[in-house]
């Protein structure tokens, strides 16, 4: 094998047996550790380190180094493979969250508290009689995951048909929690809803969402064009009332302004609009079917000062003669509804119409008005500080142009 004597014999070290056919276990175990001898040949051939040959002679002295070679490379070898699993952990753990709410669909088909026939069954007279005041009738609420913790608590609280309803309190005081129920995505533990006096239970759940029109604060855009995606809203509306449910949402002109038009490709989730067009497309997808009642949950809280105020026309616009309930964070919003109630730990605590509740010294809604007021100056002071500090370093730089200007204007004089 050459003058160079290997440093460790592996085969004669850790020879598993003779090759027999006694059991499938031993010839397993015996041709593995033959592929694992072969591999670490190859690679101690080339660095001098390792020799793997049945016919080499075995080194007693350079046993201990050889050894501890080898098990530091099979060790660096074995964290390499555990490393190359990482991208596995990921993937298994983004399908285990996207499996959550398939799997929570397929627990509704076998809630008992969800009449499959009562939601596909044929109602004319649903369609036409979904109107009237929402009523939210001393309501109890805990989600399915955490029944322990009470979302809401003899929750009650009337939606006047044809008038704004705001609904403001901190996060986690149940107001979107209301939205969800109106919807029927869960059933309250106790109490009742009813839509003009009739319970909500009695309307066809399809039906009663086909006059339900919802605008969240994080709208869902699907990659394909405009005119697609507002058409989710209604899939039999015609060019027309697209258009329309556009024009009423202040998305027509900019539509217009894109090359292909309501045939532009939005990408997923809207990625080639900015935040106020793809608000302003979700809420013409809601209008788009001439709902009954509007939900809107915080759908101008993520905008800027610009965008907040194209959407919010438009939402003043057609919230006029609708049934609306609004969940609103900027309480500048919703000073012109019709009535505001104040929630904390899924209770109504305060209610009335802004000018009222803000009479109220030390209530709920004033400290947070005035709360956000306060926001709303820091905000503007450190704008002002900020276009100051810029205006200061446009100075400074001009100043130092001008220097610049004479220095090599006399330079260039000083050599004339």
């Amino acid at each position: 094998m050459g003058d160079r004597a290997p440093l460790l014999n592996v085969s004669s070290k850790f020879s598993i047996g003779d090759h027999d056919d006694n059991g499938n276990k031993k010839q397993f175990f015996t041709n593995s550790f033959s592929d694992w001898r072969r591999w670490f040949s190859r690679k101690g051939s080339d660095n001098k380190y390792i020799k793997l040959d049945d016919d080499t002679e075995r080194s007693d002295k350079d046993e201990p180094v050889g050894i501890f070679r080898l098990v530091i490379f099979i060790f660096a070898q074995c964290l390499t493979y555990f490393a190359s699993t990482g991208p596995f952990f990921q993937s298994f753990s983004e399908a285990r969250g996207a499996a959550a709410p398939v799997f929570r669909l397929i627990d509704e088909g076998n809630d008992a508290s969800i009449n499959e026939i009562d939601i596909w069954k044929e109602d004319t007279e649903a369609i036409y009689n979904i109107n009237g005041d929402i009523e939210f009738d001393n309501i109890n609420f805990s989600y399915p995951s955490r029944k322990d913790v009470s979302a809401l608590r003899n929750l009650s609280l009337i939606a006047r048909a044809g008038q704004t309803t705001a609904l403001v309190g901190s996060s986690g005081c149940g107001k979107s929690t209301c939205i969800s129920l109106f919807l029927r995505y869960y059933e309250p533990s106790s109490g009742r809803i009813m839509i003009d006096g009739r319970p909500i239970t009695d309307y066809n759940v399809q039906q009663l969402r086909q006059n339900i029109g919802v605008v969240s604060q994080e709208p869902i855009l699907f990659g394909m064009s405009i005119y697609e995606n507002i058409r989710f809203g209604n899939v039999n509306g015609t060019q027309l009332e697209i258009e329309q449910a556009a024009r009423e949402a202040n998305a027509h002109n900019f539509i217009m302004q894109l090359p292909d038009k309501y045939e532009t490709l939005v990408g997923e989730r809207g990625v080639q609009l900015s935040g106020g067009e793809k608000q302003r497309i979700a809420l013409a997808r809601a209008l788009v079917k001439q709902p009954t009642f509007l939900l809107l949950d915080e759908a101008t809280s993520a905008l800027d000062n610009v965008s907040e105020k194209l959407v919010q026309e438009a939402l003043d616009r057609v919230c006029k003669g609708r049934t609306t309930i609004v969940i609103a964070h900027r309480l500048t919003t919703i000073q012109k509804a019709h009535h505001i109630y104040v929630l904390d730990k899924g209770n109504v605590i305060e209610q009335g119409t802004h000018e009222t509740l803000m009479a109220k010294e030390g209530g709920k809604y004033q400290t947070m008005v005035k709360h956000q007021q306060m926001e709303r100056i820091n905000d503007d002071q450190d704008n002002m500080m900020s276009i100051q500090k810029a205006i200061e370093e446009d100075e400074k730089l001009k100043c130092m142009l001008r220097i610049l200007t004479v220095i090599v204007f006399n330079f260039l004089h000083l050599f004339h």
